[in-house]
């Protein structure tokens, strides 16, 4: 055996070309295992041969720089190959596993989540991923590397073998970080963008594969010049807010209560559970119904920033999966920075880690005057559970809402409580998810009732939209849910209550139009953003 490997080491270059051939090969072959069979039948279109040929032609630079990086390392033919086999597919395995679990396969924004998923293991169901995880993680890649090291001579070359590792290492490394210059992501921007047509995660996974497809949007997301799209929107929205600050003497509040994972179950027939302030507040509702989902199971961002910005998702062009990554590019645009500029106090609370999606540096950019996140609240996870009651935030919003005063207030609420695992011991004696859950949700409406019964009592007028940001993750209850649909109601309190108001039928709506249908019923804004 090892006479045959140094046979095949007397060729160096045809040896580093068949490890490279058999590498595009194996990742040819194990990338369409990213999605289901059914999934790859509906998203795979009609294509030409020719075209069918340049879907794999545009996959091999991507495995060449993969491969060059490995090779750079080890100048190890056969170990690059096996290395870059291992790596896509990993790629692979993840993207099935997340699809899997949440309907959407990897895309180029989830490297940015890498290391929040091991720092918030329990909040993105990755308890897996524990001390056993790594042993083997480890032992696998040290001690397979190791093996290669020992088995497989180099070929470095004997003259010169310091600038031979320098200039590999360059062609592995260069074209990524050329990217970066606007010289070259540009043009290969638009190359991308032309080839694809349109950024379609689930097709694209289809037709490239798991890291082919992240790279490409990756690609898009680097050049792709936000600047006009930006200038584009301000223009048509700006005029949105101009009798904003000509309101008369009346200083509105605006409360929005972002509520985590709520979904109304008696749509699906459980009517055990009771949601009588959710009821009633349908009954005095300018408009209630259900929200069309921007995201299911998951994301809460994407759903936050959509009704933040009043941007559909095409809006945001190729930031839609992750927008806080380049959240100044936006604004002013979004609703908070808007209504800042008109004069109005802002407010961001969220009863969690502050750094968790960027938080802590979106929202002063998107026009948040003052946050309060988890280190101002009293909590303890051995004493409380996992995260901050619906109840004690109710608590603090009110207490934060009280010593603002009557000055012009937007205030953004999103809540943790009902968030996932469902497991015993979150409710008492209950052990059941389902059961787990649908607790959860009546003391949601038990929080919202109390909130709701104090904004009423205020002497101003006082707007409140409360909305679920996704359908909950219980595969106990269904997988998929029937109807990711989730619940929403605008309603007029405190002097903004028509106390003759005649219950309104519902009507579905989009989270970017939220804001601004309530500023309409407000008064505040005679233009709702398309």
């Amino acid at each position: 055996m090892d006479g045959a490997v140094l046979k095949l080491h007397d060729f160096p270059v045809l040896l580093t070309v068949a490890c490279f051939a058999l590498s595009c090969a194996v990742v040819f072959l194990t990338d369409i295992f990213a999605m289901p069979a059914a999934i790859n039948a509906q998203n795979r279109t009609e294509r030409t041969w020719r075209r069918r040929l340049g879907d794999f032609a545009v996959r091999i630079p991507v495995i060449a720089l993969i491969f060059a990086f490995f090779f750079a390392i080890s100048w190890r033919p056969i170990y690059s190959s096996q290395a870059v086999i291992s790596f896509f597919v990993i790629f692979t395995g993840i993207s099935r596993a997340k699809f899997e679990f949440i309907r959407e396969p990897l895309v180029f924004s989830d490297i940015a989540l890498v290391v929040d998923v091991f720092k918030y293991k329990e909040i993105f169901y990755a308890t897996s991923l524990n001390i056993f995880f790594w042993i083997i993680a480890f032992a696998y890649v040290f001690g397979l590397s190791g093996l290669y090291m020992y088995w497989e001579p180099a070929i470095l070359p004997a003259r010169n073998g310091v600038l031979w590792v320098f200039l590999m290492f360059a062609v592995a490394i260069a074209p990524w970080l050329a990217l970066f210059s606007r010289i070259v992501s540009e043009p290969v921007c638009r190359f991308t963008q032309k080839y694809l047509v349109r950024v379609d995660v689930k097709m694209d996974t289809v037709r490239f594969g798991t890291f082919a497809s992240v790279v490409f949007h990756f690609v898009i997301w680097v050049g792709v010049r936000r600047e006009a799209i930006v200038a584009d929107l301000s223009g048509r929205l700006i005029s949105a807010l101009h009798e904003l600050w000509e309101h008369g003497d009346e200083e509105p509040l605006i409360v929005v209560w972002q509520s985590e994972s709520f979904i109304d179950l008696r749509h699906f027939g459980v009517e055990s559970v009771r949601l009588p302030n959710l009821d009633r507040l349908r009954e005095q509702a300018a408009q209630w119904g259900r929200m069309s989902s921007v995201f299911e199971g998951g994301y809460t961002l994407r759903t936050e920033f959509a009704v933040l910005s009043g941007l559909l998702p095409e809006n945001v062009h190729i930031d839609a999966s992750y927008p806080y990554l380049r959240a100044s590019h936006y604004k002013d645009v979004v609703w908070p920075a808007r209504l800042k500029k008109a004069g109005w106090k802002t407010q961001f609370i969220h009863p969690y880690d502050k750094t968790f999606f960027l938080r802590h540096k979106a929202m002063p950019q998107l026009g948040f005057d003052r946050m309060m996140m988890l280190d101002e609240f009293d909590h303890n996870s051995e004493r409380d559970g996992p995260y901050v009651s619906d109840q004690s935030l109710t608590k603090s919003v009110i207490r934060a809402i009280d010593e603002d005063g009557t000055d012009k207030n937007f205030v953004f609420v999103a809540s943790m409580a009902n968030h996932g695992p469902w497991e015993p011991g979150r409710c008492g004696d209950l052990v059941d998810p389902v059961d787990i859950y649908a607790e959860l949700l009546m003391r949601a409406d038990h929080a919202l009732g109390n909130l709701a019964h104090h904004l009423d009592r205020l002497d101003r007028p006082v707007w409140l939209l409360f909305y679920g940001d996704h359908a909950p993750l219980l595969k106990a209850f269904a997988d998929p849910f029937p109807d990711p649909r989730t619940d929403y109601v605008i309603v007029p309190l405190g002097r903004a209550r028509a106390h003759s108001q005649k219950p309104t039928p519902p009507q579905e709506e989009a989270p970017w139009n939220f804001i601004g249908a309530m500023l309409r019923y407000a008064g505040l804004s005679t233009e709702v953003p398309e």
